[in-house]
């Protein structure tokens, strides 16, 4: 149910719960996973499967996130596919959730684990109308409410108000609160397994997923996941053969330290191959601005066009912020009056021609804007990490020749 009046229910029960958007629109449903409140950015994800990778996707930090397929939760939850080490998502809005769960690597029922995590939920509404809405108006602060909270609200201004209290997602900056505390290494894997690293790459953790160092290592790769907080020396003392920066949450905008340190390494000459708010931390260090999307792009089905080849790639997204860069010709860099040479955009999304990659002629460097380790999702963009790899082993290569 919908409407934009009163909001407070006569006597709701522990089943009950409410969705407000910070416009005033009110869905009412049940409540899903724990009871309590919480408020944050709402976003929809497309995605017909994998919602045990987008709950741990670090870049879902302070959203709540509607997922559009309506049947959710009958696969259960298992330990082998969280891409990070909890649940991320400040919230969850569902249509049908499974009441049973049925898979053979299940180990558990989503709900508990929702509900062991504080992610308070809401299930049973038109989420077909709700991601109608957010396409019309854009992405916008919501809270769902349930428990004592919904029983106790005062009034539906007051609930409005909270909502409306909470920080908008543009002007945040939220990387450092996702990022790993320690440097942690993943080994060469899978055929590679036991092997002397035929690369070693510095990984920077603004919001990780677990299946990208793993991806490097079935490559061959040694990786060095290190917080967001090191300094180019800490970099620089792992010996990298290459630099990576990682996918994230929050404004790039608010990300000035990660610019700088980018620009080190840029400078360094280190190759480097970023995704996602690495994407956009690349074109702030390459001088271009950002801007944030009206409803973003969440899915695993995205169609994306690499320009350097003409292929067209069915891929992961999750990002609700942009490069704007010229899409065409190359053209010089405009930070420090060319310091960094010509780039290009080479990849650009086919459903709004948002840019989606970056890649710098003269200097080692290369970026996307989307998930190429696809967990859960396509694998058509397996093929950057190979990129990389060649990357780095054509630096190396020419560091031995020179």
């Amino acid at each position: 149910m919908v409407n934009t009046g009163d909001i407070t229910m006569k006597d709701p029960s522990d089943k009950d719960a409410i969705l407000v958007l910070e416009d005033g629109t009110v869905y009412r449903g049940g409540a899903y996973g724990h009871r309590g409140r919480t408020t944050g950015e709402i976003v929809f994800a497309t995605g017909m499967t994998g919602y045990q990778e987008t709950l741990t996707d670090p870049s879902y930090d302070r959203q709540i996130v509607v997922q559009t397929f309506p049947h959710i939760g009958n696969t259960g939850i298992n330990h082998e596919d969280p891409e990070s080490s909890r649940i991320w998502v400040s919230g969850y809005v569902v249509r049908d959730p499974s009441p049973v769960a049925s898979n053979w690597r299940s180990t558990g029922s989503l709900e508990p684990e929702l509900d062991a995590q504080g992610i308070v939920g809401i299930r049973g509404i038109d989420t077909r109308s709700l991601v109608r809405h957010l396409r019309s108006a854009g992405v916008m602060r919501a809270g769902i409410f349930s428990g004592v909270e919904l029983a106790e609200a005062p009034s539906s201004d007051a609930l409005v108000d909270i909502v409306r209290s909470t920080p908008p997602m543009k002007g945040l900056s939220l990387y450092d609160e996702v990022s790993t505390g320690e440097s942690y290494t993943v080994e060469p894997c899978g055929e590679h397994e036991g092997e002397e690293p035929l690369f070693t790459v510095a990984a920077v953790d603004l919001g990780i997923k677990s299946m990208t160092p793993h991806r490097l290592a079935e490559r061959g790769c040694r990786v060095h996941v290190v917080p967001s907080t090191s300094a180019l020396d800490d970099i620089a003392s792992l010996h990298p053969d290459g630099v990576f920066f990682s996918n994230g949450p929050g404004d790039p905008e608010q990300a000035d330290p990660e610019v700088d340190l980018l620009r080190h390494v840029l400078d360094a000459g280190y190759p480097f191959f970023g995704i996602c708010f690495g994407n956009q931390l690349l074109g702030r260090a390459l001088g271009f601005g950002t801007y944030k999307l009206k409803f973003g792009h969440r899915g695993i089905n995205q169609p994306v066009k690499d320009l350097t080849t003409g292929k067209v790639e069915i891929t992961a997204h999750n990002h609700g912020f942009a490069v704007d860069a010229p899409v065409g010709d190359p053209v010089t860099a405009p930070y420090g009056q060319g310091r960094y040479g010509r780039v290009r955009v080479s990849h650009v999304d086919l459903n709004d021609d948002v840019v989606e990659g970056l890649m710098c002629l003269d200097i080692p460097a290369f970026s996307v804007q989307y998930h190429p380790e696809a967990a859960a999702g396509p694998h058509d963009a397996a093929y950057l990490f190979d990129r990389f790899v060649d990357l780095m082993r054509t630096s190396k290569e020419g560091n031995v020749n020179a």
